[in-house]
């Protein structure tokens, strides 16, 4: 499976970067212009451009929900997610303001490589993140198997259990699973976050604190709480949820049953409760 390698360095200095995105910035910024459409990278000035872990969605340091201030989700494991993120990528003595905008590292800049095969709807570029010299030459095609994507950050976060696995239809069906096997290891092991995830059974759910300070849930499930409890306004209900769901172009393949559906049909509410009733590694989302 051939993907666009792309060889360069990473920058966080004056950035805040979390568990599954970073700054990247090519050796040579043109290609970013090779870099398969419909959507092209956004860049910065100087060439940088922001990436999207693929295949993985750690904790939320600092989402804005539609309408609304921005939030977060429980600290300890999202803090411990971009720690280890900036970690693995080389970087050491990362401080951050009270904003968690990254305010000194060393080095200022950790060489790398991205391994690529297109952009998302915002312009970040969709990555697997690796570290050092790239596997082949930059700027072509290279093929991509599982030895190559367990040397990335993206396969790394998985294996600690620092991130969820969040699928997408571009991600190639091996490497797909080769992700999913590090994600049913790490949570047989009991790493990082599996064991306080309330994803499948169930978070009570008693306003926006609630997400923020205690429920540790799939990014994408808080994302779309947190856009839904800012909508009303304070109140706690979840009984419209579901209806909220609706109105969305969330649309999933559920791998085990080859059939594609709404993320509504994978939610279940009961009173203030709320659940996923397919594990995550079992989901495959649209790409817009």
């Amino acid at each position: 499976m051939g993907m666009l390698v792309i060889e360069g360095t990473y920058r966080v200095t004056g950035a805040r970067p979390d568990g599954d995105s970073v700054r990247f910035y090519p050796a040579d910024p043109a290609q970013w212009d090779l870099v398969p459409g419909p959507h092209r990278v956004q860049r910065n000035r100087t060439g940088g451009a922001q990436l999207r872990l693929d295949g993985i969605d750690t904790l939320e340091t600092h989402y804005i929900p539609a309408h609304g201030r921005e939030t977060h989700q429980p600290p300890p494991f999202a803090d411990r997610a971009a720690d280890a993120l900036t970690a693995w990528l080389g970087f050491t003595g990362v401080e951050r303001d009270a904003h968690g905008t990254v305010t000194a590292s060393e080095p200022a800049q950790a060489p790398g490589f991205v391994l690529t095969r297109g952009a998302d709807l915002h312009g970040r570029c969709v990555a697997m993140a690796g570290r050092g010299p790239a596997p082949g030459p930059s700027g072509q095609q290279h093929f991509v198997d599982a030895a190559l994507l367990q040397q990335t950050a993206n396969f790394a976060q998985l294996a600690d259990g620092l991130a969820y696995p969040t699928y997408y239809t571009k991600l190639f069906v091996d490497l797909r699973a080769a992700m999913t096997a590090a994600v049913q290891e790490a949570r047989t092991a009991a790493n990082g976050l599996w064991p306080v995830d309330l994803t499948a059974s169930g978070a009570k759910v008693d306003g926006l604190a609630s997400l923020t300070e205690s429920a540790v849930v799939l990014p994408k499930l808080f994302r779309r709480l947190a856009d839904y409890l800012v909508l009303g306004a304070g109140d706690p209900s979840l009984a419209g949820f579901k209806a909220f769901l609706d109105q969305r172009p969330d649309r999933v393949l559920i791998v085990s049953k080859g059939q594609f559906t709404t993320l509504s049909t994978v939610v279940e509410v009961a009173d203030r409760t709320v659940r996923m009733t397919e594990p995550p590694e079992n989901l495959v989302f649209e790409e817009r």
